[in-house]
């Protein structure tokens, strides 16, 4: 059962539409915007609209919208940034700190090492300018794609 959106919570703002972030595709389920503080340039977040914070409390419809959506974000990375692979991360329970469901879809290079995805943070907030132009790109890719 699918609980309506809470607006004490930052990720059903965001997947809403009422905060301020770089939305690249939406549907009537899910929200895909770019990560304000990317590991690499082209990081995706997917949210549902609805208050979900763990995987397992998705119906089969919202789960399918959200991984349709990391197919169709994952496509537009490869497309755009060409990267030699891409890293699809959902975080559960104490370390989901947004405390709403959301899977990260990261392009990666080879020069990277694994593990540093994993234990390095990103330590700035990429430039709004920066971010904007990405999603203007990203949207165009997918656009394209889908017609």
């Amino acid at each position: 059962m699918m609980v309506n959106p809470r607006i004490d919570c930052l990720g059903c703002r965001l997947a809403n539409n009422q905060e301020k972030s770089h939305v690249i595709f939406e549907d009537s389920f899910v929200t895909c915007l770019l990560d304000h503080k990317p590991f690499n340039e082209g990081q995706v977040l997917i949210l549902p609209k609805t208050h979900i914070v763990e995987i397992d409390e998705f119906d089969t419809e919202h789960i399918l919208a959200v991984m349709n959506a990391a197919k169709l974000m994952t496509k537009a990375v490869k497309t755009l940034f060409v990267p030699d692979g891409v890293t699809l991360s959902q975080n559960g329970g104490m370390f989901n700190e947004l405390t709403h469901f959301h899977m990260h879809i990261v392009p990666r290079y080879k020069e990277e090492c694994f593990g540093g995805f994993y234990t390095q943070i990103p330590q700035y907030t990429e430039k709004d300018d920066v971010l904007a132009a990405t999603a203007q790109k990203m949207r165009r890719v997918i656009h394209h794609m889908s017609s």
